[in-house]
């Protein structure tokens, strides 16, 4: 590698620059070009019918605003653009758009595919980079600068032909200066500012300005810099949309359209998931989730992933990465213990109306059609929380600290043998296997508690023979009851018990109640754990389970 042979993309000097200190209060105007641009960059483009499928997908998002192709590069484009209006399948609050390049008889082909439209952004483009001027056209700022705006003066030309056929139908006028970003700034503002010349636009029906990022070839706050560059020099700027696309080259094309809607853009470009040339296009679906995040409505619905994925992933046949930003099926998965225990500690204090607060996860996995399952999966680089939080999940059992550090070893082992993920069925089972929750070592035929005062008296029938015990509670009762039958003293150091409301456990276990005993024994700690009908119960299998009798 040889980086002396690079130099850096000239950008304008922007000293007393507004974008870093402004916020983002709304949404943008989203313009999806998964059927243009998305479909430009496809191995194997889409067909009339795959694109009918994918319009009506991006419809259920909720775009208004959706470049339907280049009805004059080829017939399935200009096809495409005929059923649409043929078949009226484009609703009235939805705009059109088709992007044609400055030439004569391309523009006049697609306005005859617009024929009988409602509502279209027609999309005219010239290059106007220094490369493409010097080493592709071979033309100098004003040959460059005449054919966009001869290119104008074609559109509006046939805007009005098409008005004496179509009277009703409203004609917006789009241009881009291709390769904005390696345009010098200063000559993109001379530029757009004579093709405005020829629209005449006004504040009442702007045009749009589209400036792009078609090679992404500066870092997104140089970017900024010349989007804020530009629409500080426009004369009549009231009178443009000015719109961003950005490519990801450098990987940073969701920073850069981010950062020029600080610096004053009113409507973004880009394709769900990223689809497009090269690197790929600005993806929708990341920034319009990281508005959300911030509390900003993105005005898309997004909030079900999975129904759209699978149509963009059958239409493109490209693979959403499982750690892609906010949708890929595992960024919402922790496999460290650390991280896993923040979480569940989290979430269990976060409350139901609060602003979201819980440690790893910038949004609620739920707003987007996720549930908790996911967040936490146990393998061998989970700790005791992990696999807590997946019993709690799964089957209601709230393990107390010190019972987490007890079967933590065991879930250890587990997934060091599985060599992967511990489905949260094998963590149950490993648990109840080692807690002996099915097939207790004891049967349990009756017990009877009496109280005297501040005594209470307990008597058991213990595979069929009687223990008497006498405490201050039912469990220093039990542990005397123990003494008197085994000549061995034990001690509590602690002990839970709750309701089971996930009744319908695996291995047919039915139980009402579980409890949870942490032992002082003669041979050391024990814990005990044990699942019945009635919390008694359940504490004196759970001690018997500790002791292992």
């Amino acid at each position: 590698m040889n980086p002396t042979k690079y130099r850096r993309n000239p950008t304008p000097d922007l000293p007393n620059r507004q974008w870093p200190n402004r916020h983002l209060k709304k949404a943008p105007i989203w313009v999806s070009v998964d059927l243009r641009d998305g479909n430009q960059a496809l191995a194997n483009p889409m067909s009339v019918e795959q694109k009918l499928k994918l319009w009506d997908q991006l419809l259920k998002v909720g775009f208004k605003t959706i470049e339907i192709g280049f009805p004059s590069a080829s017939q399935p484009e200009f096809d495409f653009t005929r059923r649409l209006i043929e078949e009226n399948r484009i609703p009235e609050d939805v705009t059109v758009q088709v992007l044609v390049q400055a030439r004569d008889h391309l523009i006049a082909r697609t306005y005859e595919a617009l024929q009988g439209v409602k509502k279209a952004v027609v999309h005219v483009y010239n290059t106007t980079s220094i490369v493409q001027r010097n080493q592709v056209f071979e033309k100098s700022k004003e040959e460059i600068k005449a054919m966009a705006v001869q290119g104008a003066k074609w559109v509006q030309e046939y805007a009005l032909k098409a008005k004496q056929n179509n009277p009703d139908a409203q004609w917006v006028f789009q241009y881009s200066p291709e390769s904005f970003s390696q345009t010098e700034t200063d000559y993109a503002v001379e530029v757009c500012a004579a093709v405005m010349d020829v629209w005449q636009p006004s504040v009442d029906h702007p045009c749009i300005l589209n400036l792009p990022a078609t090679v992404e070839s500066n870092s997104p706050n140089r970017f900024a810099d010349q989007v804020e560059y530009f629409i500080r020099h426009l004369p009549n700027r009231e009178a443009a949309t000015i719109s961003i696309h950005t490519h990801n080259d450098r990987g940073c094309a969701v920073a850069a359209a981010e950062l020029a809607l600080l610096a004053g853009a009113d409507r973004i470009e880009g394709t769900l998931l990223g689809n497009g040339e090269r690197t790929g296009n600005m993806d929708i679906v990341t920034l319009a989730m990281n508005l959300y995040s911030e509390g900003i409505d993105p005005e898309l619905n997004l909030a079900n992933p999975r129904h759209w994925i699978d149509v963009v992933e059958e239409v493109t046949q490209i693979k959403t990465h499982p750690r892609h930003p906010w949708v890929g099926d595992v960024v919402y998965t922790a496999y460290s213990g650390s991280h896993q225990d923040a979480i569940r500690k989290c979430l269990l204090k976060q409350q139901d109306q609060a602003p979201w607060n819980v440690a790893y996860l910038p949004i609620d996995p739920k707003d987007i059609g996720r549930d908790y399952e996911a967040i936490i999966r146990v393998n061998s680089q989970s700790g005791k929380a992990g696999s807590a939080f997946v019993l709690a999940q799964e089957y209601g059992l709230n393990l107390p600290k010190w019972v987490q550090l007890d079967f933590a070893p065991i879930a250890q082992k587990l997934a060091e043998e599985k060599g992967g993920v511990v489905s949260h069925l094998d963590l149950y089972n490993a648990f109840s296997t080692h807690y002996a929750l099915v097939e207790a070592n004891h049967r349990l035929q009756n017990y009877q508690v009496d109280r005297y005062g501040d005594a209470e008296t307990l008597h058991l029938q213990l595979d069929g023979k009687s223990w008497v015990g006498q405490g201050k509670g039912t469990l220093s009762a039990l542990c005397d009851a123990y003494h008197q039958f085994s000549g061995k003293l034990i001690d509590v150091i602690d002990y839970s018990e709750h309701a089971m409301h996930h009744q319908a456990l695996p291995n047919g276990k039915d139980a009402q109640a579980i409890a949870y005993v942490y032992l002082q024994t003669e041979n050391g700690k024990k814990v005990g754990v044990a699942m019945a009908q009635d919390t008694v119960s359940a504490m004196i299998l759970a001690m018997l389970s500790a002791i292992n009798l």
